[in-house]
């Protein structure tokens, strides 16, 4: 091939590459990792872009050329002349995406492996799925439960991810990571936050029909903040506070399927708790063994135009004896007047 043919192939090559590389760049594909696994995976991203684009500048290149040089006339039906294959070209067009696979594949699992590493002293949390909703539940902090995903910045975090009922999966996008979770078995996430600020928690395996609305928030702390948090509200949630069954209501999810004006609930999956008075004198039961059975065993008694078999029948024992009592109790203030 002649030194101008060559500077041909260089100058095309050069253009669709940067204009590859300006589109990857420049377009925000992705969100700014909160998380130092997101920041790895990044390099892993960014080293398969830079393969293909090269890939593409080379292809581009070749394809751009043989049009211009290689055209032919519009009367032009004869047949080109007879190729031949070129044992060195194949060779090497076999070899080199070899090569670049395995690297790719070599990279990917280093960093796999860093990613699932925990660091010293990890932080432990239960994430349970449900339909429609996510809870966490703190080991370390008295068992509390919260709706909110509450991090400790720079900290090593193992998160142990539950179902109730379905699969699920759990997705932070600026943490870079996502995990099933699967009905009867516990998977893992490992995480170790970067930087404060509030960052969506979503659903990524349709779930059924509130799969859209299966949302939280994960809130990255400072450290001294929220071991201040994790102290407070584990305290008041393991003595019954005035405040518990409140938390124990929005820590289960109640809010995702109920509406109730107390706690700013607006759900409508399941039937209107502000209504509950008039609800148990269908079954005739006082107000708040009606409360105790519904929660413990939902399908005991249907409320007309509600299917059965959809409120989880886990919280009799995924529930305290302590935190069940102060859930009714709230419920059955809240409530009281509530219309028919």
């Amino acid at each position: 091939m002649r030194r101008g043919s060559i500077l041909q192939l260089v100058v095309i090559g050069v253009i669709a590459g940067a204009i590859a590389g300006a589109v990857a760049y420049f377009v925000p594909w992705l969100p700014k990792p909160a998380t130092l696994e997101a920041e790895r995976i990044d390099w892993v991203f960014w080293f398969v872009t830079v393969i293909c684009i090269v890939i593409f500048a080379l292809v581009i290149s070749v394809i751009v050329y043989s049009v211009i040089k290689f055209r032919v006339a519009p009367d032009d039906d004869t047949d080109g002349p007879p190729i031949h294959g070129h044992t060195g070209l194949e060779i090497v067009w076999t070899a080199v995406p070899a090569i670049l696979v395995t690297a790719i594949g070599v990279f990917s699992a280093i960093v796999l492996a860093r990613n699932d590493a925990l660091g010293v002293n990890p932080l432990r949390i239960d994430v349970y799925a449900q339909q429609f909703a996510w809870s966490f539940k703190y080991p370390e902090s008295n068992g509390l439960s919260a709706t909110e995903l509450r991090l400790p910045v720079h900290r090593s975090i193992q998160l142990r991810i539950h179902s109730k009922d379905v699969i699920h999966s759990f997705w932070v996008p600026q943490f870079g990571q996502k995990q099933d979770a699967v009905p009867g078995q516990v998977t893992t996430l490992h995480i170790t936050p970067t930087r404060v600020g509030r960052f969506p928690i979503k659903c990524t395996e349709l779930c059924g029909l509130g799969h859209a609305f299966m949302r939280a928030t994960a809130i990255v702390m400072p450290a001294a903040e929220y071991d201040a948090w994790a102290a407070k509200q584990g305290q008041a949630q393991s003595t019954g506070g005035a405040d518990a069954g409140k938390a124990i209501f929005a820590s289960n999810g109640c809010a995702a399927c109920h509406t109730l004006k107390a706690a700013g609930a607006t759900g409508k999956v399941g039937p209107d708790l502000d209504r509950l008075p008039a609800f148990a004198k269908g079954p005739g039961k006082p107000l708040d063994a009606f409360i105790r059975e519904s929660i413990v065993k939902p399908d005991a008694y249907i409320e007309k135009g509600y299917p059965p078999n959809v409120m989880p029948k886990t919280f009799g024992s995924s529930l305290s004896s302590k935190q069940l009592d102060a859930l009714v109790r709230y419920l059955v203030a809240s409530t009281r007047g509530g219309s028919a």
